[in-house]
């Protein structure tokens, strides 16, 4: 079985939000825009214009706090009763799922993404990753009808804070350093071959042009070099997070990074940079291989991500980390296709070893 969920449009353009109605109005005339404050003040004047321009009847909701399930459940009753043929979610990974996941409780109602930044593949990706109401992250849902556009503007995304771009570019070469793990295993089928080419992908990208695009984002400048790696970030990672078979196949980095979320202490990091140092926490449990890991290295602190204790707030936190490796839970199914075993001593070993490295070398 090998299952491909992608959006049905990807469109990345210069300027595309002010024809926004023009994709929106051969779907739907009343619309739900899913949002949040700050997305909504940097695309409001825009989209309020190409709606109006379309006679499309849209309310505003506003997602305030996490991404969780009952917060989506509530908007979908809300959005239900408005009568929307389809969800506009503008902003960033967490309205994108927010719009993905009121889209599936309301009978896979239509779904268009506009990320405003790039800092995750959520724009893309069918799934929908749900949290707490504190931010922790709870559980992740497939959802079974993708969005039908994703259309992403470079002139916004190159007005974004660089922290954001940075943080999505790690959070895609993460793809490529936890699928290969597989790859070992006499199961890896075409499934996990099209993951990890897609992964790698990304990674040559963002190889190729991440310093540039780092470079103007940091000089709000919608290069060509910035569009590659936004679709790195965005599409190639989105595409690598689409493709299922009947072996599941976690993402270890991600799976430490979902521990991480429900404590407080890891809140004031994005979402790649918790990824960032979950990646060398995983570098600490596979084999040693010195060329893997000092390309590993070497990447995150290109791209500012924290790979220690030290950096990542955590070095004076050994009960917490005690903790965290007690909290890791790993599928039955899944740690028999790494090449390495998955222990509560192992994690903690792995999280502590973090501390003793020295990633300027």
């Amino acid at each position: 079985m090998l299952a491909i969920k992608t959006p049905d449009n990807y469109l990345n353009q210069s300027g595309v939000i002010n024809q926004i109605g023009d994709y929106i109005a051969p779907l739907a005339q009343r619309i739900a825009l899913i949002t949040s404050p700050t997305a909504w003040e940097l695309t409001r004047q825009a989209l309020e214009t190409s709606l109006q321009h379309h006679a499309i009847h849209y309310q505003v909701w506003f997602l305030n706090g996490p991404c969780c399930l009952e917060t989506l459940q509530q908007l979908a009753i809300e959005i239900g009763k408005q009568g929307a043929e389809l969800i506009l979610g503008v902003g960033g990974g967490r309205v994108m799922d927010a719009a993905k996941g009121i889209g599936g409780l309301l009978d896979n109602l239509a779904v268009i993404n506009v990320p405003t930044i790039a800092a995750t593949c959520a724009a893309w990706s069918p799934i929908t990753v749900l949290y707490d109401q504190q931010g922790g992250h709870h559980h992740s849902v497939v959802q079974q009808r993708p969005p039908v556009w994703v259309l992403v503007d470079t002139l916004i995304i190159a007005q974004s804070p660089i922290r954001y771009l940075r943080a999505g570019i790690v959070d895609a070469i993460a793809k490529w350093y936890e699928f290969s793990l597989y790859q070992h295993h006499p199961d890896a089928g075409l499934g996990l071959q099209l993951k990890i080419q897609a992964a790698k992908s990304a990674l040559e990208v963002i190889n190729h042009h991440g310093e540039q695009a780092v470079a103007d984002n940091t000089q709000h400048i919608a290069s060509v070099a910035l569009k590659q790696v936004i679709d790195a970030n965005i599409a190639l990672a989105g595409l690598a997070n689409s493709i299922f078979d009947e072996v599941p196949r976690a993402g270890m980095a991600h799976l430490i990074h979902d521990v991480l979320t429900r404590y407080p202490q890891c809140h004031g990091w994005l979402h790649g940079e918790i990824v960032g140092f979950s990646l060398n926490v995983q570098s600490q449990l596979e084999e040693k291989n010195p060329e893997r890991q000092q390309g590993l290295w070497k990447l995150l602190r290109s791209y500012h991500a924290p790979a220690t204790l030290q950096q990542f707030g955590l070095a004076e936190q050994s009960s917490l980390l005690a903790t965290l490796a007690e909290a890791m839970v790993i599928a039955t199914d899944i740690p028999a296709q790494l090449p390495f075993t998955v222990t509560r001593e192992q994690l903690l070993a792995a999280f502590i070893a973090t501390g003793r490295i020295d990633t300027a070398v």
